[in-house]
């Protein structure tokens, strides 16, 4: 129990390193004695061949390996996705341009990013001018027109838009004559006219993030074909939604998910972006959720200045209320971000209905099984049951859906 000798005053001796120090000891030297071994001198090619050592390609190959204990860093320490607020004002005034949100430096990434997988930017067009944006690599495009009237020119044709319009681009390949030269997926847009702020707006959201971590180009076979969601169709088709569910109660969300023929399973706007037209009527609140894809959240209209905002916070607690939230302000043409994971809530406090655009990298995640949506009020009968959900399905998934909670509201609309 004590260490010292008979006779002498007994005392606790601490002869050994931490824990920490003792792992991070031993698995440096076993990395440098895989090195060693692996760069042990040429002894001819008969040696190479019979034992291993000694050969000039294991010896380059093994230079790159780490080795990690697995309690220590199964979970490693990163960067978190930060909470960010940008303000309508990026695209309300200035010249012609493109806005990247760029969050690279708080995610430790090397390239230009919103988050892990996305990268979102403001396109502003002056009224009478024309402006490029382009990608090298992403495999889908999203562009929202915030405000104003144009048209925008692609290798699949050209388009005409008007506020509230959305479409999205595939992988083009490099076959079809390009429009510009500013990158290989080059977009040419043009602002018709604009009475609010002299230029259009647009809000530009892509992939090449993903790609760009996996070093990878997409495929020269268009996963999904150029698609217009007509702004005035998608606000008509969320207005016929009724106030009240199957079961007489008020409806927690108004909205709809965009979907495409590419991707009939996970109902998503691309085989990787997700997208959702909400609407937050006057004096309602929106229940706590969470997801584990991120959220790249445009307020379309904000309804009344400084009345609606976005709770978020890392935790809920058994009475359905978010632990010590962050306050997103929502202004009209902003965006803010929401991380992973991260419990949020929205709030109208004042008279008008206000409108957001989530996009999100949730594509991706319903494909894996991964995207984990929760809802507070089930998450409250778990944690007063004191059980836990480990399985990223419900059981009830596989139940059947009334109308107009879930399934195709409409298909086509030209």
């Amino acid at each position: 129990k004590h260490c010292g000798l008979k006779g002498a005053p007994t005392q606790r001796v601490n002869q050994f390193p931490s824990r920490a120090a003792m792992t991070s000891s031993i698995f440096r030297a076993a990395v440098t004695s895989v090195v060693a071994y692996l760069a042990t001198a040429d002894s001819g090619d008969e040696a190479c061949q019979a034992s291993g050592k000694g050969c000039q390609g294991n010896s380059e190959w093994g230079k790159g390996a780490e080795i990690y204990e697995y309690t220590s860093s199964a979970n490693p320490k990163m960067s978190e996705v930060p909470i960010r607020v940008f303000g309508p004002e990026l695209h309300q005034q200035g010249p012609s341009r493109v806005v990247p949100l760029d969050a690279s430096a708080d995610l430790q990434l090397p390239y230009a990013a919103t988050s892990p997988n996305l990268l979102a930017s403001f396109v502003r067009v002056l009224a009478g001018e024309e402006l490029p944006t382009g990608v090298e690599r992403a495999t889908s495009q999203m562009f929202y027109v915030i405000r104003g009237q144009g048209r925008s020119k692609t290798r699949a044709g050209e388009l005409t838009w008007r506020e509230g319009d959305l479409f999205v681009l595939p992988y083009l390949g490099n076959e079809a004559t390009p429009v510009c030269a500013e990158k290989s997926q080059c977009v040419r847009h043009s602002c018709l006219e604009d009475s609010h702020y002299g230029g259009c707006a647009l809000y530009w959201v892509h992939d090449e993030p993903l790609l760009k971590y996996l070093g990878v180009v997409p495929d020269t076979v268009r996963r999904f074909e150029p698609t217009l969601y007509p702004g005035d169709i998608m606000r008509e088709t969320v207005a016929a939604i009724s106030d009240l569910d199957e079961h007489g109660h008020v409806r927690n969300r108004r909205g709809i998910l965009l979907g495409n023929p590419a991707t009939s399973q996970t109902k998503t706007l691309t085989p990787t972006l997700w997208s959702l037209l909400n609407t937050l009527g006057a004096h309602a609140s929106q229940e706590p959720h969470k997801h584990n894809s991120v959220a790249l959240d445009l307020a379309v209209s904000a309804g009344q200045t400084g009345k609606v905002y976005t709770l978020l916070g890392r935790s809920l607690n058994a009475d359905g209320v978010i632990v010590d939230p962050v306050t997103a302000v929502w202004e009209s043409g902003g965006v803010f971000v929401t991380p992973p994971g991260w419990w949020h809530s929205h709030h109208n406090n004042g008279t008008v209905a206000a409108w957001v655009l989530p996009v999100q990298d949730a594509g991706l995640y319903t494909h894996q099984r991964t995207l984990d949506i929760r809802f507070s009020a089930g998450e409250m009968e778990l944690l007063r049951s004191g059980t836990s959900r480990g399985a990223t399905l419900p059981e009830r998934m596989s139940e059947a859906v009334p109308p107009m909670v879930a399934g195709t509201i409409m298909t086509g609309h030209m």
